[in-house]
């Protein structure tokens, strides 16, 4: 009897220890893989967090917080704005890394975390870190100076900082922001120099520009046109290899300068971000909503107006959009002696390799 007793006893512990074990297979290859298997009918159960990485009053802030709306239509909750500005944008992709991989904290970026790792900015990066939940548009730069500036011409800006090497103040957002980069290509190809002083986005840096703390900067187009429009600035020329829609009187960069073809087209960029290990089904309920709301025709045509090209893309296409944006720019910064880390060192390809 104890005998018989014994062994129902050790056959019912097998079978406890087997479904536990399976369970708990079940559940390590859900956090692994984006958990696929996971209902998440009910995805949103709260507010979405949205945080953007750079201040107010800048492109990303204007694009990002005219997107949200349409997108809570589409997924049916809640997307809560909020700036979380600082070090090259570096603050908030750090705080989006940090929490919860569970679809409730996105981040919205423009193109900076590509080049941390070579600035040594940041250990986070798009493409290890996050995944694409959309790349929105493309956008330009443009250099600015303020409407009553003594530089009538990009020439005669560069003339400036090539024989008053530092004089000249340009206002910057920071390590790999649009106008460090756009500053390191004139450098390495026109031998410019100039004062880089940082503010916090294109909104601190038109406010900046407009208080005359600096004499130039370069901001992205959707967020200067209205000041070029107004004559509260003028922009003496479009980083591209051919002038704007949107700004059909501002001149090429390569107008004045072809020897710059070479890096061109290149520019800032807009998109949403989810930590790496978001469960898949999640991630997918993010990304169709995201799609859909950019389908809204008044969304494209202010995209548009903003000289933004709509792009709308995710999964792999936004992958190698990244990779290929990452490369123009790390090599840029490094053939133009901005730093010692070469691209090499993260396995980033030259573009035409």
């Amino acid at each position: 009897m104890k005998g018989r007793y014994k062994k129902t006893c050790l056959v019912f512990v097998i079978l406890s220890l087997l479904i536990i074990s399976a369970c708990g297979d079940k559940n390590a290859s859900g956090n692994n893989d984006g958990d696929t298997e996971k209902d998440t009918s009910s995805f949103p159960e709260k507010e979405i967090n949205g945080i953007i990485q750079w201040g107010e009053g800048g492109a990303t802030d204007n694009i990002s917080r005219t997107l949200a709306p349409l997108v809570e239509k589409e997924i049916g909750g809640s997307l809560v704005m909020q700036n979380r500005e600082g070090a090259s944008g570096a603050i908030g992709t750090q705080y989006v890394y940090d929490q919860k991989a569970d679809g409730y904290a996105l981040l919205f970026g423009a193109e900076n975390p590509n080049l941390y790792q070579i600035l040594s900015i940041s250990e986070r990066d798009y493409l290890t870190d996050f995944k694409p939940v959309t790349i929105i548009g493309q956008s330009y730069a443009g250099i600015v100076v303020k409407g009553d500036s003594e530089f009538e011409t990009l020439e005669d800006l560069v003339t400036h900082a090539q024989e008053d090497p530092g004089d000249m103040v340009m206002g910057t957002s920071g390590e790999g922001g649009l106008p460090h980069v756009a500053s390191a290509m004139l450098k390495s190809e026109l031998n410019t120099e100039f004062n880089m002083v940082p503010y916090d986005g294109d909104g601190p840096l038109a406010t900046a520009l407009l208080g005359d703390e600096i004499d130039a900067t370069v901001l992205a187009v959707s967020a200067a046109q209205e000041y070029v429009k107004s004559g509260d600035f003028k922009m003496l020329a479009v980083i591209n290899n051919e002038p704007l829609d949107s700004l059909p009187d501002i001149p090429a960069i390569t107008e004045a300068y072809p020897e710059l073809e070479k890096y061109l087209p290149w520019g800032p960029f807009q998109g949403v971000f989810a930590h790496k290990d978001t469960p898949g089904n999640i991630l997918n309920a993010l990304t169709n909503a995201f799609e859909k709301a950019q389908e809204d025709k008044e969304f494209q045509e202010k995209l548009k107006n903003l000289g933004v090209d709509p792009l709308n893309i995710n999964g792999e296409e936004a992958i190698s959009y990244l990779e290929k944006n990452r490369s123009t720019s790390t090599w840029m910064l490094y053939d133009a002696g901005e730093t010692e880390i070469s691209p090499d060192e993260f396995d980033i390809p030259r573009v035409e390799e």
